[in-house]
């Protein structure tokens, strides 16, 4: 009889063990397929997204708040055309309206313009702060380099937000069933535009 009492207990804790290990196992897995899922897959894509979109525009603001640095600094300098760098600084600034948003990008003309001004922009303050006469002011030419390195990394920027916004559409695309059981804001979601030229 003591040898069968350890022996019950052994198993009693082996049966006890076994099925809290079960029953934590059912609660963790959650259906793949779910609205549930989808709802908490599209979260994480839009936090994606959020932070490649917010990246690529603070670069972008950057690059402006450089310019703008820059005409500042030519404007002490006194050989310095005084009209032409006040009409550089209006058109610096007017820049910020003309950009284009995660929606309006969707007419790529939008972006076409943009790129188009900031180019224009761009071209003339290199042309006044680095001048083929001779070197540049320290400061404006850190500065001028410091424009030049973020204009180098807006395609990066862009290749980088279509690649999550891909992403995206594709699960919207493929998950519309689950996604229209969630309700809210999440019903009304829609595919994302991209830079890169749809075919």
């Amino acid at each position: 009889m003591k040898k069968i009492f350890p022996l019950a207990f052994i198993l009693f804790m082996a049966a006890f063990s076994s099925c809290k290990t079960d029953r934590a196992n059912k609660v963790a897995i959650v259906d793949p397929v779910s609205p549930a899922a989808a709802k908490a897959q599209l979260d994480v894509f839009r936090d994606t997204l959020d932070v490649r979109w917010t990246r690529m525009i603070a670069s972008d603001d950057a690059k402006m708040s450089a310019t703008t640095q820059v005409l500042s600094e030519l404007r002490k300098q006194p050989d310095t055309n005084a009209t032409q760098i006040q009409q550089l600084a209006r058109a610096n600034e007017r820049l910020k309206t003309l950009r284009y948003s995660q929606q309006s990008m969707a007419a790529s003309e939008r972006i076409d313009a943009y790129d188009a001004a900031q180019d224009s922009v761009l071209r003339a303050i290199y042309e006044v702060a680095l001048p083929a006469s001779g070197p540049a002011n320290e400061t404006v030419q850190t500065l001028t380099e410091s424009i030049q390195s973020a204009d180098s990394e807006v395609v990066g920027h862009r290749v980088r937000y279509d690649q999550a916004a891909k992403q995206f559409n594709n699960y919207l695309k493929l998950h519309e069933s689950e996604i229209s059981k969630i309700g809210g804001e999440y019903s009304q979601l829609q595919p994302l535009p991209l830079f890169e030229l749809q075919q």
